[in-house]
């Protein structure tokens, strides 16, 4: 399992419109490369956008991760050459994927701090991006999700720079482990709990979670 990383590039952009059927709909989906140092905070980078700030942004969502690792994969199933950014990600990381990342890892990465707070849930929009709907549920599917960092440190990230894990917890739950419980072990009650007892998950999974679980036993007490 890897524990040192390096940022490929980093990515910004701020909200745009966007035609989405017959409606237009406001997104910061389109990310692009920049040079130079970016200032990370509690709230996201400098220069970078959500349009959608009930599901993207916000503490526990403030950079949004994505392994370079896994862009041969898709220029070869896409037909096509794809730019950094390409899948909304502020951070293009190199040297591993979501089994090498553990929900709560802490990470230095330029003077920055970060923690691993859950996986990316792929949306609608990455579809928008790239002209095909049908590729939210790949991304879902192939478990190439990503991840988000909470920023406990504010600092300045760059390309190039190395991304280190500096504290793991007592748990192994890695990021692949927890997107295989959340979509393919949804009526797996032990494995929803064994999740639930990592403190440093989302509050938007956990609360996701726990109604899922309070589902499933009302379900049990009526069977």
């Amino acid at each position: 399992m890897s524990t040192l990383f390096q940022v490929r590039s980093f990515n910004v952009g701020l909200p745009v419109a966007v035609a989405h059927g017959a409606k237009t709909i406001e997104t910061g989906i389109f990310k692009t490369s920049v040079s130079g140092r970016v200032n990370v905070h509690a709230g996201g980078p400098e220069g970078d956008g959500q349009a959608d700030l009930i599901h993207h942004g916000g503490p526990d969502k403030a950079l949004c991760v994505y392994f370079s690792s896994h862009y041969p994969y898709w220029e070869e199933r896409l037909n096509c050459k794809l730019e950094w950014g390409s899948f909304g990600e502020n951070i293009t990381l190199d040297g591993g994927t979501e089994r090498d990342l553990r929900i709560g890892d802490i990470l230095t990465i330029g003077s920055a701090t970060v923690q691993v707070s859950q996986p990316r849930q792929p949306c609608f929009k990455i579809g928008i991006r790239h002209g095909l709907p049908e590729l939210t549920v790949w991304v879902q599917t192939t478990g190439y999700t990503g991840l988000y960092f909470r920023v406990l440190e504010e600092g300045a990230i760059s390309a190039g720079d190395t991304a280190s894990i500096i504290e793991r917890p007592s748990h192994e739950i890695t990021v692949a482990e927890a997107n295989h419980i959340y979509y393919e072990r949804k009526r797996d009650i032990s494995s929803i709990r064994k999740l639930l007892t990592t403190p440093e998950l989302a509050a938007s999974w956990r609360e996701a979670l726990e109604t899922r679980l309070d589902k499933l036993a009302h379900e049990g007490e009526g069977g």
